[in-house]
């Protein structure tokens, strides 16, 4: 077998972990060769828990081999550290978005857009299973051709890159129109775990619309700290010519009449199967539609989407796979974002155009 694609991380937070926790879980795939930071007590924690290299000597970078440099630092310091890796000649992941604010944004594009293609974006949300299966049934034309998306799922720049995923547009012009309503709801679990005593709170729904002409557009819903609120369901719908998709259920004309059928997916683990606990597989009307791409690495649908990406990074750097997320596409989908917190703020329009990484190729 070929060599793991391999990585080094800068960054000792939260997210320098999960990377390191992926490359352990299929080291015959990825391998870490050094995590630099600043803070000696994750580094030892690191080197502890995941057996990698570590160094809080930013030197050390230059020094070590890699395929890519994995970016996973805080976001004033992420565009000044991915525009001086790209300089240097070096494949950089950078985790979303690569700029905080659209001066960021415009300044990261203005300095390396004639090196973009060493930057990739982490985005993995099209890698999970779900939206992985129904953007092949998509992209196959069960619905015909798709003219809407409504996504109550995720936030921001990961929502919009998957409603420009399934319209299956490129970096196009897009008028935004968004409000924001507040109300009393539970919340009771959190990135830190759960409250003891949960009570309703005030929480933020912004709901917006993404106008991208020709009759396409995208319907954005979300709730405050909705990835983690265990109340809160997840839907998404997919509007086509021919019919719809709701989150895992298809409506289709077909044969001259309305056709229901759903996405069906393997889970192993359940009652007596004993293969192990991850998902397999999902078919439609009897065929696979996606296969689990780390199998027996039995990790959850959103840590399989990153390694998967990961992965994925590696190909791409080796010459052997397109490109994952491109830096043009994270910076647009983070500008869509930024135009979803400015309408709702001023209650007014935001057009997003004229931008220079929409004319990247």
């Amino acid at each position: 077998m070929a060599e793991p694609y391999s990585m080094i991380i800068i960054g000792d937070g939260w997210r320098s972990r999960f990377l390191c926790r992926m490359a352990q879980a299929v080291p015959d795939r990825l391998r870490v060769n050094l995590v630099v930071g600043h803070h000696a007590d994750r580094l030892e924690a690191i080197a502890r828990d995941y057996g990698v290299p570590t160094s809080a000597d930013a030197d050390a970078v230059a020094a070590t081999a890699a395929d890519f440099v994995a970016v996973v630092v805080s976001w004033p310091a992420t565009p000044g550290l991915v525009a001086q890796l790209a300089e240097q000649g070096r494949y950089v992941y950078c985790e979303t978005p690569p700029a905080p604010d659209m001066e960021g944004l415009r300044a990261l594009w203005a300095r390396i857009a004639d090196r973009a293609e060493l930057v990739q974006v982490g985005e993995q949300y099209y890698r999970m299973p779900g939206h992985a299966s129904r953007l092949a049934l998509v992209r196959s034309g069960v619905v015909g051709t798709p003219n809407s998306v409504e996504i109550a799922s995720t936030h921001m720049y990961h929502a919009v890159a998957l409603i420009r995923d399934y319209l299956g547009i490129g970096l196009e012009p897009a008028t935004v129109n968004a409000r924001s309503f507040t109300a009393p709801m539970l919340d009771p679990l959190h990135f830190d775990g759960w409250e003891v005593d949960p009570q309703p709170k005030p929480l933020e729904t912004q709901i917006a619309t993404i106008d991208f002409g020709e009759g396409r557009y995208g319907l954005y819903n979300f709730v405050d700290n909705q990835w983690w609120n265990p109340l809160l369901s997840r839907r998404i719908v997919i509007r086509g010519s021919l019919g719809e998709i709701v989150d895992d259920s298809v409506m289709r004309f077909k044969d001259g009449v309305p056709m229901p059928s759903r996405i069906e997916y393997r889970r192993l683990g359940r009652d007596m199967n004993l293969e192990g606990n991850e998902v397999a597989t999902a078919s439609f009307d009897g065929s696979v539609i996606w296969r689990n791409p780390c199998p027996g690495s039995y990790l959850s649908e959103d840590d399989l989407a990153v390694a998967d990406h990961l992965i994925a990074m590696g190909r791409y750097v080796r010459g052997e796979g397109p490109e994952i997320y491109p830096l043009a596409a994270g910076i647009h989908d983070h500008a869509l974002g930024l135009a979803i917190g400015e309408s709702a703020r001023t209650h007014a329009d935001v057009r997003v155009e004229g931008e220079p990484w929409m004319y990247a190729r």
